[in-house]
């Protein structure tokens, strides 16, 4: 298989994004998912619902929103630029964006590795005098790890296949914005370009097949494990 220059680095992008998005994500997301699970406060329905609006929303409406607050004659957006940060139309703005997408799975499962967890294994690391940072990262943190890794594989996944918050925000720009999702688009919009968009279609199902395997793979090893 004969890949162009621009086919190469749609998907090299599209991989470093990925990478990128779920390694910035991932340390929120347990903090949220944690607090979510664990906490009761004024306000958690609120802040539930908005973590996961990125779900129910058109991600075009969610590049619109970041255009409209990151672009440079925003306020945050001359913050940034004061602190040499350009996001819109611009590959880090390609991570931000794919973070946001990614960020209310990621949530979602690892909250949901934490409910399973046994809290009488907590409430009795407590009364042996662990503190709530020791039961946090001895006892939670350990026995969420599927839920984490799964949590790492729906993301690179929906980071992926990102596509509407991507173009909004960031544009279609050979080399620097235009990720596999917005290669392949733009193949199916050029004469000629129907074996690119068919090659990237075949290439995108195989790296959504083997992060699907690898997840598996890794979640029985450590379901064995957990059972000795």
């Amino acid at each position: 298989m004969n890949l162009t220059q621009i086919e190469i680095d749609a998907i090299v992008l599209s991989l470093q994004i990925a990478l990128y998005s779920i390694g910035i994500g991932l340390f929120p997301a347990i903090t949220m998912a944690w607090l979510l699970s664990k906490k009761t406060f004024r306000g958690k329905i609120v802040l539930d619902a908005s973590i996961h609006l990125p779900l129910v929303l058109p991600p075009v409406v969610i590049g619109y929103l970041l255009l409209i607050f990151l672009n440079r004659n925003s306020i945050l957006g001359k913050i940034l630029e004061s602190m040499g940060i350009q996001l819109a139309f611009n590959r880090k703005g390609a991570v931000v964006a794919a973070m946001i997408m990614s960020f209310p799975l990621m949530v979602r499962a690892i909250r949901m590795s934490i409910d399973s967890i046994d809290s009488g294994l907590e409430d009795t690391a407590r009364t042996l005098g662990a503190s709530s940072l020791k039961v946090f990262f001895q006892i939670t943190l350990p026995l969420s790890i599927p839920g984490i890794i799964t949590a790492c594989v729906l993301g690179f996944a929906r980071t992926l296949g990102e596509f509407g918050a991507t173009i909004t925000f960031v544009s279609n720009i050979p080399g620097e914005t235009q990720t596999l999702p917005l290669a392949l688009y733009s193949f199916t919009q050029t004469p000629g370009g129907e074996i690119m968009a068919a090659r990237l279609c075949v290439i995108s199902i195989l790296l959504s097949l083997v992060t699907l395997m690898v997840s598996q793979v890794l979640a029985n090893r450590i379901d064995k494990r957990n059972s000795i």
